[in-house]
């Protein structure tokens, strides 16, 4: 099979676009709008896209409520969605009105962030206290701007539980770190390999 994304002719009755970009890890990301009302949404379009400086991404398919909330108050947390967290995620991505907070429409306990102001998931095992940097605006291929809204933060604090660190590693299995698939399907990651890249040092 061969397809051109923007003739959508898959012949499919959905998109297999995003079942074959996957797993994508999953942008947990907490905000607080300009009254004070805590925000919480998942973001599947979401990346670490620096380690020095720390700098990670996500992006919104429209100006949602993190957008706005980031733009206005210049901060965020990224909170590490795991397995036993998926409901509490799903239900998180409801859209529910600018001054209710998901955090109480999906019962989800928040505790306050060390550098940040913006909670973050009390029972999330790590997370990244993000300050604002920019939202890029991509364009198509013909130059059209699209109503897509890139936050790029910078981590400033990184919060992680003790419990899942194993010889001196933060374990992403043991976490049972979440990832988006394709359609309604996710991923836990549940077991790691590792390799020795050729160029590293002996």
């Amino acid at each position: 099979m061969f397809y051109e994304p923007s003739k959508r002719d898959h012949g499919l009755p959905f998109s297999p676009l995003k079942a074959i970009v996957a797993p994508r890890p999953i942008g947990w990301i907490s905000s607080l709008s300009e009254t004070g009302v805590a925000n919480l949404a998942p973001y599947s379009f979401f990346n670490l896209i620096s380690e020095d400086p720390a700098l990670v991404m996500f992006s919104s398919v429209g100006r949602k409520h993190s957008v706005a909330n980031i733009e206005a108050t210049g901060e965020f947390v990224c909170n590490l969605a795991t397995i036993d967290l998926i409901d509490a995620v799903n239900i998180s991505s409801a859209n529910v009105a600018a001054d209710k907070s998901e955090f109480d429409h999906a019962q989800i306990a928040q505790v306050p962030s060390r550098l940040v102001k913006p909670p973050r998931v009390a029972e999330a095992p790590c997370a990244l206290e993000c300050v604002y940097i920019e939202t890029l605006r991509p364009k198509d291929r013909h130059g059209k701007v699209i109503d897509r809204h890139v936050v790029i933060g910078e981590v400033v604090g990184v919060y992680v539980n003790e419990a899942f660190i194993r010889n001196g590693r933060v374990d992403t299995a043991l976490m049972g770190a979440l990832a988006r698939c394709g359609y309604r399907d996710f991923s836990a990651v549940e077991e790691l390999v590792e390799r020795v890249r050729p160029d590293d040092p002996k």
